[in-house]
């Protein structure tokens, strides 16, 4: 099985800054696209940003020159540097990886359990 561990959600004031971490474990033979979600109180879940296995780059128009997105092939972990944060950045973020367990095998999308990043005005 793989399992996704997000880490470094929390309280800041407007303007503060933010890591989120999240590190894929289990059976992986690759991991391709990596990427952030968020899902605020009565909204659908949004893209924030993804990285692809060869470090291209995509972000929401909303986080674009604020938040920088990254990653660590060799510990399968993906970052996101949250900064200048402000009050509708307040969401439940998810990270989400598209994992080969074997080679040859299908590649599937797996989700992490979700981590509470709130900003206050």
């Amino acid at each position: 099985q793989v399992q996704l561990a997000e880490s470094g959600g929390g309280l800041v004031q407007a303007g503060g800054s933010l890591r989120l971490s999240c590190a894929a474990s289990g059976t992986i033979f690759s991991t391709n696209a990596m990427g952030w979600y968020r899902q605020a109180p009565g909204k659908q879940r949004e893209l924030v940003a993804t990285i692809n296995s060869g470090g291209m780059l995509n972000y929401a128009d909303s986080v674009k020159g604020r938040f920088t997105i990254s990653r660590d092939n060799a510990k399968n972990t993906v970052y996101l540097q949250m900064n200048s944060l402000k009050p509708e950045d307040t969401a439940v973020y998810y990270c989400n990886a598209n994992v080969r367990k074997y080679y040859g095998g299908g590649s599937y999308v797996y989700w992490g359990q979700g981590t509470q990043v709130t900003v206050s005005s």
